[in-house]
C-alpha cells in the first residue's frame, strides 16, 4: 500500500486541535525560556519587542504554516516536496533537523522540572544562591539527569504512540486547562508578595535607553523566543494543520492559539519576577539553568516556598509534556507518510534515538547551551525565513485561496497578509538571523572554546 492510500487521521473536535496547538506553544518556551530571556533582555524592554514580534511576525507566520499543512495534508518534508521545486523541496528537512535538535535537549530540561518538583516535595530548595547553583549543577548533569530525561521521553512516547485522537488530543484536553488554572492561581499568589510592586515596574515599564543600547542582542533573542514559544520554524503547525478539514477558519484558530500562548507567557512573568524580587534574587542571571537556580533559591527563602515550588515546577513539567508530544509528532508524521512505518514502531524508534541524542546535553550544561542557541537563534529563524520567502513570493495565490477556505473572500485582507509576509516578516527574520549567527559565533569562540580548552 502506498502512503497516499493510508487513511489520514484528523482531529475529532475543533477544541482538540486548538488545545493541541496551544499545548505545543505553551511549554518550556513560555515558562523556562521566557523569564530568563526577559531577565537578560532588561525586563520590559525585551517584553515589548517580544510582543511586537508575536503580533506582526508570529501571526502572519503561523497562518503560512497552517495553509501549507492543510493544503498538502502532509508532514513538512512531504508538504515542501509537493509545493516546492528545485532546492525548495528540501526545505522540509530543516524542520525535521530542528525538531530533532530541540527535542533532544528539551527532554533533558523537562527532566529537570520533574526532579525539581520532587525536590520541592522533599523541602529541598536551598535559599543561598551559591548553594542553589551547586545543587542545580549536581541535579542537572550526570546519571540522575539522564534518568529523568529517559522518564520524560518515555512519557512522550506513550502518548504519541496512541495517535492523534486517542493519544495527543485526549492528553492535551486535560493538560492545557490544568496549566491555565494553575498559572492564574500562582499569579494571584505572587501578587501578594512584598516584592510584587518592584517586580511589576521592572517587568512592565520599559526603559527606552535599554532598547536603544541593547537592540542588537534583544532583537534575535526576541525573534527566536517568539518562534520557539509559538512552535514556528519546527514544522509543528504544518503537521498539526495537515490533520484539519477545509471548513476550519485558520485565521480565527491562529488568533486564539497565539492569544492563549502569549497570555500564559505574560502571566508566567507575573509569577516569576515577584518571587525573585521578594527573595532578592537577580532576574538576569545568564544560562539555560538560570531560572532553576534563581527560582529554587527564591522558593527556599519563602514561607511555604517548598509547596509553591513543587506546584510551579510541576506545572512546567506538564507544559513541557504538551509541547514535546507535538515535537515528536513532526517526525512520526514523516515516517508514517513517507516511509509507511507503523505509528507504534516509529514512535519507539524515534524515542530511543532522541534519548541517545540527549545524553550529551544531560552530561554538560555547555553542550546544552550549544544546542539551544543553535536551534533557537539559527535553525528556527532560518526555516521560518525560507518558508516565508517561498510562500510569500512564489505561492501567494495558492496561500490566499487556501486561507479563504472556511473564511470566505478576504479581498484586500488577503493581499495585506501576503505583503506582510513578503516584506516586514522576511526583513525582520533576515536581520534576526544575521544577528543570531553573530551571537552564536561569539558563543563558539568564547564560551565553547573555553570549555574545549578545559576538556
Amino acid at each position: 500500500m502506498s502512503s497516499v492510500d493510508i487513511p489520514r487521521e484528523q482531529w475529532a473536535t475543533r477544541f482538540g486541535f486548538i488545545f493541541a496547538a496551544v499545548g505545543s506553544a505553551v511549554g518550556l518556551g513560555n515558562i523556562w525560556r521566557f523569564p530568563f530571556q526577559v531577565g537578560q533582555g532588561g525586563g520590559a524592554a525585551f517584553l515589548l519587542i517580544y510582543l511586537l514580534f508575536v503580533a506582526f511576525v508570529g501571526f502572519p507566520a503561523i497562518l503560512v504554516e497552517f495553509v501549507v499543512g492543510r493544503y498538502t495534508e502532509r508532514n513538512p518534508v512531504g508538504a515542501l516536496r509537493e509545493i516546492g521545486s528545485g532546492l525548495w523541496q528540501y526545505l522540509g528537512w530543516i524542520f525535521i533537523v530542528t525538531t530533532f535538535v530541540i527535542l533532544s535537549y528539551y527532554s533533558v530540561v523537562a527532566g529537570w522540572t520533574i526532579r525539581y518538583t520532587i525536590l520541592g516535595l522533599q523541602n529541598g530548595y536551598l535559599a543561598d544562591a551559591a548553594e542553589a547553583e551547586g545543587q542545580f549543577v549536581t541535579l542537572a548533569t550526570g546519571l540522575e539527569a539522564i534518568a529523568f530525561h529517559a522518564l520524560f521521553m518515555a512519557s512522550v512516547v506513550v502518548i504519541v504512540a496512541y495517535g492523534i485522537q486517542r493519544g495527543i488530543e485526549l492528553a492535551v484536553k486535560v493538560l492545557v486547562p490544568l496549566i491555565v488554572v494553575i498559572t492564574v492561581g500562582m499569579a494571584v499568589y505572587a501578587s501578594t508578595l512584598e516584592g510584587a510592586s518592584e517586580a511589576y515596574a521592572y517587568y512592565l515599564s520599559p526603559e527606552w535607553g535599554t532598547i536603544a543600547a541593547e537592540w542588537t542582542s534583544i532583537l534575535p533573542a526576541a525573534a527566536g523566543q517568539a518562534f520557539f514559544t509559538l512552535s514556528l520554524g519546527m514544522g509543528i503547525m504544518i503537521t498539526y494543520a495537515s490533520y484539519l478539514g477545509e471548513d476550519r477558519n485558520l485565521a480565527e484558530d491562529g488568533a486564539i492559539i497565539i492569544g492563549f500562548d502569549t497570555a500564559i507567557a505574560f502571566i508566567t512573568g507575573l509569577i516569576v519576577f515577584p518571587i525573585l524580587f521578594t527573595a532578592g534574587v537577580d532576574p538576569g542571571a545568564p544560562g539555560a539553568g538560570a531560572i532553576f537556580v534563581s527560582l529554587a533559591a527564591a522558593f527556599g527563602d519563602l514561607t511555604l516556598g517548598w509547596l509553591m515550588g513543587a506546584v510551579f515546577f510541576g506545572t512546567v513539567a506538564i507544559a513541557a509534556l504538551s509541547s514535546a508530544i507535538s515535537l515528536m509528532e513532526v517526525v512520526i508524521a514523516y515516517l508514517i507518510d513517507e516511509r509507511d512505518i507503523d505509528r507504534t514502531r516509529a514512535t519507539l524508534g524515534v524515542g530511543v534515538v532522541l534519548f541517545l541524542l540527549g545524553i550529551p546535553s544531560a552530561s554538560d550544561l555547555v553542550l546544552l547551551d550549544l544546542f539551544d542557541l543553535f536551534a533557537d537563534q539559527i535553525l528556527l529563524v532560518l526555516g521560518g525565513l525560507l518558508l516565508m520567502i517561498l510562500v510569500g513570493w512564489s505561492l501567494a495565490n495558492l496561500a490566499v485561496d487556501e486561507l479563504e477556505l472556511g473564511i470566505g473572500d478576504l479581498g484586500s485582507l488577503g493581499a495585506a497578509w501576503i505583503w506582510a509576509v513578503r516584506v516586514p516578516v522576511v526583513v525582520v527574520l533576515f536581520v534576526a538571523l544575521a544577528l543570531g549567527v553573530i551571537q552564536y559565533y561569539e558563543f563558539l569562540t568564547v564560551d565553547f572554546a573555553d570549555w574545549l580548552a578545559d576538556q
